[in-house]
């Protein structure tokens, strides 16, 4: 296989801008006003010019200009505060729906939606730059006295208007597609295949062949997920000691301050200072290095589908596409302990993966236990699992086997009709069409 670039080392500061929904207006917000300060000495300008060259009736006329669109600015203003309100309201149904129908997993893509943090700040800051433009109107009325003509800062208020027009209905129809399911299992799936493609492609490490453990490192950080491991600066540390690492939580995993997150193999351990900032943790999982994020959230949506309060089998159906056609993407991959080495090709850092195991098991073990007494769902399941069959190597069968057995041992116990038990145990990428 081709080999492929590592994931990037993941930045907090960017992760929390992207998360947070401050940001972006509020640099929308200072980029209006320092907007509105050019464009209100331009207009200055434009005035002091005509009064040197003595052209007061050109005056008069942008006065006529300006108390016209004096008008319209005003309604520019309070109509924004309408618009702001509005985007606000529908950005939070979106969110509520999405929890509950869904996933609170799936929160992530609203709150890093691009198109609702432009929008949001291309209102604030049309709503801002008209109420600067207003006062930039002078009550004087004679040309000689009068100092500006606020002309350039009213064209710009009503392009900014025009600007937020075509960005409300990108918002309205971006959100619109963030509400369907369909969606929001694509764009998960296609996180997942991102992730996937960023893993080592060397073959696993046999961690016996490490040695002896001669030291361990712990993690004196926050209590969190982790989300991130700087890869190279481990990898550096490691060489400089002349040791080998091997990283014992995977991403995604809870580590609390105490405890171990590398032991090392072969001499002493580097000082903290050389693995400093090389574990990155946060409040929540992310797609960085976590292959499996997506399967997780997969999972929850069609378990969410399958309970009781929502009994809606068609979206089962379609999380358990997207979960057949990621195992099928990552079947031929290596798992497990993974290995990165320097630049001499020498091992210096073990990092373990889920492997093929626990990835067939979190697709299909907890939909398996809750999609008895819904055909559609048992019917995709064992397509999907013999499609699975069919790709995935020799060696990797076992657990698609295993699970395909379980799930007709469970059908053939539960239902008490042979006909029912025969349509059931039909397979049917399409559950029931």
């Amino acid at each position: 296989m081709k080999a492929r670039r590592g994931p990037k080392v993941l930045s907090p500061l960017r992760e929390h801008l992207r998360d947070t929904m401050w940001f972006a207006p509020t640099a929308g917000l200072v980029g209006s006003l320092v907007l509105w300060a050019v464009a209100a000495e331009l207009d200055a300008q434009i005035v002091a010019a005509l009064q040197d060259a003595g052209d007061y009736d050109e005056i008069k006329n942008l006065m006529g200009i300006a108390d016209d669109a004096k008008a319209v600015i005003s309604t520019i203003g309070s109509a924004m505060m309408t618009f702001i309100g509005v985007v606000f309201s529908i950005s939070l149904v979106a969110v509520q729906m999405a929890s509950g129908q869904f996933s609170p997993r799936v929160v992530r893509l609203y709150v890093r939606s691009r198109i609702t943090k432009i929008t949001l700040t291309v209102f604030m800051a049309t709503f801002l730059f008209s109420l600067m433009t207003l006062t930039s109107f002078d009550s004087e009325r004679d040309p000689k006295l009068l100092t500006s003509v606020p002309l350039i800062e009213a064209v710009l208020a009503m392009l900014m208007v025009l600007l937020s027009l075509l960005l409300f209905v990108a918002y309205v129809n971006g959100t619109i597609r963030m509400m369907r399911i369909g969606f929001v299992i694509d764009r998960i799936a296609r996180e997942s295949f991102r992730a996937a493609a960023k893993q080592p492609v060397d073959l696993p490490v046999d961690t016996e062949r490490l040695g002896p453990e001669t030291a361990r490192v712990t993690h004196h950080g926050r209590a969190g997920v982790l989300r991130d491991v700087n890869i190279a600066r481990a990898v550096r540390a490691a060489r400089r000691q002349g040791v080998v690492l091997r990283l014992i939580p995977r991403i995604g995993d809870f580590v609390v301050p105490g405890t171990p997150v590398f032991t090392v193999h072969g001499g002493a351990a580097p000082s903290r200072h050389a693995l400093g900032y090389t574990v990155s943790v946060g409040v929540e999982r992310t797609f960085h290095q976590d292959l499996g994020f997506g399967l997780r959230q997969l999972s929850d949506i069609a378990l969410r589908a399958l309970s009781p309060a929502v009994n809606d089998p068609t979206t089962a159906v379609q999380a358990l596409d997207r979960i057949v056609q990621f195992l099928a993407s990552i079947a031929p991959y290596p798992l497990g302990a993974l290995g990165h080495r320097d630049r001499r090709g020498a091992l210096r850092l073990v990092q373990s993966v889920p492997d093929w195991t626990a990835l067939v098991d979190l697709g299909f073990a907890e939909i398996r236990g809750c999609a008895l007494g819904n055909p559609q769902v048992i019917r995709r399941m064992l397509a999907g699992l013999d499609d699975l069959l069919l790709l995935a190597p020799e060696e990797r069968r076992a657990p698609l086997l295993r699970h395909r057995g379980l799930l007709t041992q469970a059908v053939e116990r539960s239902v008490p009709e042979a006909a029912d038990r025969a349509f059931a145990l039909l397979p049917d990428r399409q559950g029931i069409g």
